[in-house]
């Protein structure tokens, strides 16, 4: 009886221990599970399909707020092009509508789609209409302008069509500004930079 009683004792104590690291491990768990790259991040397509970012592993990604109402809009043309001529080496250009800035981009998903499609022949993936800046500012545009997680490039977005520019690790290696045009020499040097790194 002393045996089991000695037993029952040096088991209760090490039980503690455990319910007390279950107990302070979901914090540690919720760290873990804070996005350390671009990859960690999941969003809808055009379509509102699921997309996990983590699928361009490996690939040079240009991801870029767009707006269909806008005196930049015309990028759209110049995104496309830069999209053609690299995009056998690897690069990806991620559109991102948004109607923070002067309400440039009210229309639906759909209309956004056929808008892109029919007036600048858009190949490159586009996504669902996010908030890219202030209330309701979605996770991803969260992670590439704040001051912990990206404090390289951080700052809010000042208009459509910023420019964010992530190697094949899924780290930000440039950030242009929207005036900065895909076809400039700086996003051509940056976008073959980043081509070059395996």
């Amino acid at each position: 009886m002393p045996g089991r009683i000695l037993i029952a004792c040096s088991i209760f104590p090490a039980l503690g221990l455990i319910l007390a690291s279950f107990a302070t491990n979901p914090a540690a768990r919720a760290d873990d599970k804070k996005p350390a790259s671009v990859l960690d991040f999941h969003v809808k397509d055009i379509d509102g399909g699921d997309v996990a970012l983590s699928k361009y592993q490996g690939k040079v990604l240009l991801i870029v707020n767009t707006a269909s109402q806008c005196g930049l809009t015309p990028q759209y043309k110049g995104l496309e092009e830069v999209y053609k001529k690299y995009k056998d080496q690897g690069l990806e250009v991620l559109g991102f509508p948004a109607n923070e800035f002067g309400a440039q981009e009210p229309g639906s998903d759909e209309q956004i789609k056929e808008f892109c499609s029919t007036k600048y022949n858009v190949t490159f993936p586009m996504f669902s209409k996010i908030v890219v800046k202030g209330q309701g500012i979605h996770p991803l545009y969260a992670y590439l302008t704040g001051e912990s997680t990206n404090p390289s490039y951080a700052g809010p977005i000042g208009w459509n069509f910023a420019k964010f520019l992530v190697n094949r690790k899924g780290e930000v290696v440039a950030r242009f500004d929207p005036r900065t045009t895909p076809e400039s020499p700086e996003v051509q040097a940056a976008l073959e930079k980043a081509l070059a790194e395996q």
